[in-house]
């Protein structure tokens, strides 16, 4: 689950980011910029798509992967956005737009 508030939240903390829109889907919102699908948010939680290049700055924080189904193999194209970079709106876009 989504909360309204903590969606606002994180649209208000992509501002940075170009044309964000969002979509409820199986419980969570999925995020777009452009039509370009970029994050999840699941159980108040952020996460980025990540990349090859991408990945090893959310492992070195200890940032978990998206693991929507307990007792499944987490989701690895998708990781926790780092909760002090989600505070600080001009860190927060830029990794935005690098997912």
């Amino acid at each position: 689950m989504v909360s309204p508030s903590y969606l606002d939240f994180v649209l208000e903390q992509l501002a940075g980011v170009r044309r964000v829109s969002h979509r409820r889907m199986f419980g969570g919102v999925g995020l777009y910029s452009d039509d370009i699908f970029f994050a999840v948010l699941d159980n108040e939680t952020m996460f980025f798509k990540v990349n090859d290049q991408t990945r090893p700055r959310y492992e070195k924080r200890k940032m978990p992967p998206f693991s929507p189904i307990p007792g499944k193999p987490p989701m690895r194209g998708y990781y926790q956005v780092p909760p002090g970079v989600l505070e600080a709106a001009d860190e927060l876009a830029v990794w935005a737009k690098e997912a």
